[in-house]
Formats: structure tokens, sequence, C-alpha cells
């Protein structure tokens, strides 16, 4: 590459043609998102490969909630106990990652960088919705490592400053985007986890009820699913829970998660299917 500015530098480094982090990259002669395994064969590939897996998330009174089990398998071994497959992808958004683990979580710091990028760069914030639409363009670049069976799979929420609201965003492999109402989970126990958040989820519930119901769709889902991992109570390993309202987003520590960890387990104790959905008039059957 032609140096055009002093010191070496070509002139895609002043220059101001897109807020893209990764247009600039290609820019200068890297393609972040090239084929990582180009010089490998990839058959029978993915089996090798660390695998995330789920992630919920639901929207309360003051934004959304997000949680991720910290189970990572490779086949039917278990490769990791305390992966993090939650991060706060800025000030006002959460990203959760379930797929092909290594390749999700470059994704993620490439994401942040993306955001931080336009805002230097416009002088701006992207708007939640634009957020989604850089998310969904980095999936869409992905698709070549999808095909061989390292795809990513993310779910994407935040504060929307504009409607003053939570907003959750599931993907498919294509860059597919779609807004969810109310919760959504991804991943391979994600099916379970549907399943309890349907029965348990109230409309406009507060952030500590939210962050309840989104442990009990973990528990469900680790329950039925071997590739989704329950809280690790004689390790101290819990979910990785973000709540994200107008004030920001906060990621909880564990001496914070462990009470609603151990109120859960303890719960489930006596009642191993855990709570059930109040039926519409049982009060007046005799």
């Amino acid at each position: 590459m032609t140096a055009d500015l002093p010191g070496g530098l070509s002139a895609a480094f002043s220059g101001r043609a897109t807020s893209s982090f990764t247009d600039f990259l290609r820019a200068v002669g890297h393609d972040p998102v090239e084929t990582i395994m180009a010089a490998k064969d990839s058959q029978g590939l993915s089996s090798s490969v660390p695998h995330g897996t789920t992630i919920v998330a639901l929207t309360c009174s003051d934004g959304i909630v997000m949680a991720g089990d910290r189970r990572a398998t490779m086949g039917n071994v278990i490769a990791q106990k305390d992966i993090e497959k939650v991060f706060e992808a800025d000030e006002h958004s959460v990203i959760g990652i379930a797929g092909a683990a290594g390749i999700a979580v470059e994704m993620v710091r490439l994401f942040c960088v993306e955001l931080e990028h336009y805002e230097k760069i416009e002088g701006v914030s992207l708007t939640l919705d634009g957020k989604a639409n850089r998310l969904s363009t980095l999936l869409r670049n992905n698709l070549g490592l999808a095909m061989q069976g390292l795809a990513v799979v993310p779910l994407f929420g935040g504060y929307d400053l504009d409607s003053g609201k939570g907003r959750i965003f599931s993907y498919d492999v294509t860059g597919g985007r779609y807004e969810e109402r109310d919760h959504y989970a991804v991943g391979s126990g994600s099916t379970f986890a549907r399943g309890s958040l349907k029965k348990l989820f109230r409309p406009g519930m507060a952030a500590a009820q939210a962050v309840m119901t989104a442990v009990e769709a973990l528990y469900d889902a680790a329950d039925d699913d071997s590739a989704t991992g329950g809280p690790d109570m004689a390790r101290r390993i819990y979910p990785v829970v973000a709540t994200v309202d107008r004030d920001g987003v906060t990621i909880w520590d564990d001496s914070a998660i462990e009470p609603v960890v151990d109120r859960v387990v303890r719960t489930r104790m006596a009642a191993p299917d855990g709570p059930v959905a109040e039926l519409p008039g049982t009060d007046d059957a005799s």
C-alpha cells in the first residue's frame, strides 16, 4: 500500500469516507471478518470448537435483563465451566452470544469497537436501531464460516433513549434482524428457556423480578439440555446477568446474583419443576 501521509500511513487514516470501523480496516488492507480457517480443512471442524449455549433476555419496567449460562461444550465434552457470554456493548446496550465461542467473542470485540469508532467520527452515538443494524452487517460478513458450521447467533438488546423503553433483537446466521416482543432466548437450550419465559413473564415487572425470571428460565433450560450449565453452587459459578436502563448497563457481580441463584436452587429442592403459572378460574373450582 502506498504511503500518503508522514510516517508511512495511508490516506485512509485521515479520511472520513465512512464511519464504519470495519470498512476502514478493509480500506487499509485488512479484512477483519475474513475466513480465519482458510488454511485448514473445515470438514468436522465445528465439533472440535467450543460452543456457547443458552442466552435469555426479557423486558422490564426499567429496561431489559439479559442472562446467560456459563457452559461451553465441544461435542459431548464440557470445554469450559465458566465462560462468559453476556457483554456490555456500549453504555446502553448489551450483547449475548451463542455458537462458535472463539469467533463470537472476536465478533463482540469488533462490534464494540465499531460502535465506539462511529461515536468518535460522528460525534454522536448510534441509535439502538443503528446498533442492531451494524451487528446484522457483521453477521452477514461471517456467512462463509457459518456455512462451514462455525455459526454465531447473538442476542442484542438495550435501552432505547428515543422511545424510553427496553428493546430486544434476535438474528439468524445470514444477518437477518428481528425485534422480539417481551422476551426471547437463543442457543441449544432456547426451546426450554422460551417455554419457561412464556409462563413466568409478566408485563411491567420490576428489574429484580425479571432477573429472577431469567435465572428460572436458565435453570429450566439446564434441566432438559445437556449443553446448558445450571448453577454450580460448589464452585460458585453463577449465570452472567446484565440489566440495562436509562442510567446505563450493570453487569451483576457474584455477590449480587448469588442470593437470587440460592433462592431458585432452594425452591427447586422442594419443587423440582419450578414455579407454575396461575390458571384462571381455579379459585372457583370445587
